[in-house]
């Protein structure tokens, strides 16, 4: 993902990166090179004329709009949910290192092998966010896992097909061990068990988002609907603005495929994608804000920067 401070107005009509444009350059080059043909044939400089009516253009503009517009608004409820989900994520998390340092009877910061078990708990949590990524992307978690986890739960997490949910599971586990131990009473395993429902519900939620895309079908039907009232879009308005033709057909162009573009990005918010979710950023302040609970420094940034524009 790409995240930019607030632009001027004048330098936000010069964005280049994060935007659409760039991908969408050859298909705009394809309907300017349409219209200059609407314009010879109108001039008859072939030996056929082919002139369109504007209504029907107006017609299905306006219902493609719609649909556009259904579209866009799906997509981005699946972008805007996914991003409550790691926001609880961060939430769940934070509220299970405060209970770890809090909630276990005759546990200090110098409590000796108590505290770094708890430690151990946080150096453990800190990590789900990082395997959370990794399968929500397809990509292989062991360098990070490898940074963070011990080296037996880092051989039983990769042995896992659902690594967040075997971090879950040894989370689980430690909670156990302190009330068997006497360290945890009933309330406090209860209050430690919510939170790791919460933390198990986050992750199934950016599951259902990344296993159901939206319906295939719909989106091969909006996609044909644009380019062919794109392509047919300058014999349509070649009577009437002649010349022109190629400026207007490419601006309106740009907006029927730039927001069916935008939509196909934004249908699946874990990806690498320019405006997909900052889930580097998002992992790190997850681990990042363990770490501050528990005293200890940031973790070195791993996303990188140019020219002012965050690149994640």
């Amino acid at each position: 993902m790409v995240v930019r401070p607030h632009l001027h107005w004048f330098r936000m009509l010069l964005a280049w990166r994060g935007s659409v444009l760039p991908q969408l350059l050859p298909r705009l080059f394809l309907i300017f090179c349409v219209s200059l043909v609407a314009i010879a044939v109108h001039a008859h400089l072939l030996p056929i004329s082919v002139n369109l009516s504007t209504t029907p253009f107006s017609l299905v503009g306006i219902a493609l709009a719609v649909f556009l517009g259904f579209r866009n608004n799906a997509s981005y409820d699946r972008y805007w949910e996914a991003r409550k989900l790691w926001g609880q994520l961060l939430n769940t998390a934070r509220s299970l290192t405060r209970q770890a340092l809090t909630l276990p009877r005759g546990v200090g910061p110098n409590d000796g092998a108590d505290a770094a078990d708890v430690r151990e708990f946080a150096q453990v949590l800190g990590a789900l966010p990082h395997a959370l990524r990794h399968q929500l992307r397809h990509t292989d978690a062991r360098e990070d896992l490898a940074a963070r986890l011990p080296v037996p739960l880092l051989e039983r997490v990769m042995a896992s097909r659902y690594q967040p949910i075997a971090i879950v599971q040894w989370l689980s586990e430690w909670v156990q061990r302190r009330t068997q131990a006497g360290t945890l009473d009933a309330y406090a395993a209860l209050a430690f068990d919510r939170n790791l429902n919460e933390l198990s519900n986050s992750i199934g939620g950016c599951e259902r988002i990344a296993g159901t895309p939206l319906p295939f079908a719909y989106s091969v039907m909006i996609h044909r609907t644009v380019y062919f009232f794109c392509a047919a879009l300058p014999f349509g308005l070649v009577e009437s603005i002649g010349s022109f033709t190629p400026v207007f057909a490419v601006f309106v162009a740009y907006t029927f495929m730039a927001h069916e573009a935008i939509a196909s990005q934004l249908e699946d918010p874990f990806g690498t994608e320019d405006n997909d979710l900052a889930l580097n950023a998002l992992s790190n302040t997850i681990e990042d804000a363990v770490r501050d609970i528990m005293g200890e420094p940031s973790m070195p940034p791993r996303a990188g920067v140019r020219g002012g524009v965050i690149l994640d």
